[in-house]
């Protein structure tokens, strides 16, 4: 049975043994005039046969394991990001062919044999870079106009009109999980686009060795899978590699650049990054703000005192929606059941804060 080891190692014997047939007998002619029967090329292949044997025992395993993490490289990338790069590169050839042309004809010393080479090996590389980054502009040059049409209306809307057709996912608000309840509500329209990166970073949570970082990751693919099955819910995988940011948060801003879309998630830095770059964000968290019920000033409410405060003599507690109430003289009565009196709220992009007095001390206050 051939193994990858055993064809490498031939094909290295052969490479040896053609070198031997077409280059040897000159060197032989060249070292050992008098020796004629080596001047032979078969005689010269059988030599170059033997030296590759030689060299294949010694190199055939390297490769082997070069050839494997390679694989496993190529493995790692999409489809469309390896057929647009390689068409990316024999554009970038065919370019460096046209402009070395008249670069050979001049026959410039020491500059006809070099440059081509060194122009040739640039464009490639500029080729395969610009068409496997920027695949998604170059396919929207190449639609039809029905398709574009169609690209472009959601639910029969205009082009132009104040919507985002693309809701770029991001891992923490998949994890989070209260987004496949806001998308099946309906509160959220459009296509649903989870970035291979984030993919990625979910599967990596989820073989953690750590078990919490394990759930934590299985939760957020569940949800995926959840998503993926929801009726009327669009859901997208995206496969740009994204060179120009390496963090997972910063290819998910320009991805929503290149698409138009809006980034949804519940990070706070990620929100602030995303604003800074002019891309619309949706935050889950503040969603969940705004939905909770309003706390007027003086309003009574009776709560259960878990802690101490920060500050001196205060006491928390939580709603059931976990909004914290920091409760003035509330150090005394943890673990007790007590009214309290709302006296003013705070709102921020992390959450809300109630603040309140007890109600007895307000009640002794205004007896006296």
């Amino acid at each position: 049975m051939f193994t990858l080891s055993k064809v490498i190692g031939f094909a290295i014997i052969l490479v040896f043994g053609s070198i031997g047939y077409n280059f040897l007998p000159q060197l032989f002619v060249y070292l050992l005039p008098q020796v004629t029967w080596v001047h032979s090329p078969f005689v010269s292949m059988v030599v170059g046969t033997i030296i590759g044997f030689l060299v294949s025992l010694l190199a055939s395993k390297p490769v082997e394991n070069a050839l494997r993490k390679f694989q496993e490289y190529v493995a790692t990338l999409s489809a469309s990001y390896i057929m647009f790069g390689t068409a990316g590169a024999i554009a970038g050839l065919i370019v460096a062919w046209l402009v070395n042309l008249p670069i050979v004809a001049f026959n410039i010393p020491g500059i006809s044999n070099v440059v081509p080479i060194i122009l040739t090996a640039v464009t490639a590389y500029v080729g395969f870079e610009f068409a496997s980054s920027r695949r998604e502009e170059i396919r929207r040059i190449f639609m039809s106009r029905s398709e574009e049409k169609d690209e472009n209306e959601v639910l029969d809307r205009k082009e132009g009109d104040n919507f985002n057709k693309y809701k770029i996912l991001d891992t923490s608000v998949i994890i989070d999980g209260r987004i496949l309840d806001v998308i099946q509500a309906g509160f959220i329209e459009g296509v649903f686009v989870v970035s291979y990166h984030v993919l990625k970073e979910l599967q990596h949570i989820a073989d953690s060795s750590d078990s919490l970082k394990r759930v934590r990751g299985r939760r957020g693919l569940d949800i995926l899978n959840a998503l993926q099955k929801a009726d009327r819910v669009e859901v997208e995988i995206d496969e740009n590699e994204v060179p120009e940011a390496e963090e997972v948060d910063m290819k998910l801003v320009v991805l929503a650049k290149m698409l138009d879309g809006v980034v949804v998630t519940n990070d706070y830095n990620l929100n602030k990054v995303a604003e800074f770059q002019n891309v619309q964000v949706l935050n889950i968290n503040e969603l969940a703000n705004a939905l909770k019920p309003v706390v007027i000033p003086g309003e009574m409410m009776r709560v259960l005192i878990v802690k101490e405060g920060t500050e001196r003599s205060q006491g928390v507690a939580y709603l059931d929606d976990g909004t914290m109430i920091v409760v003035e003289e509330g150090k005394h009565h943890i673990n007790e059941q007590k009214d309290v009196l709302v006296t003013s709220s705070l709102q921020t992009n992390a959450g809300r804060m109630i603040f309140a007095k007890l109600a007895d001390e307000q009640r002794a206050i205004n007896n006296y």
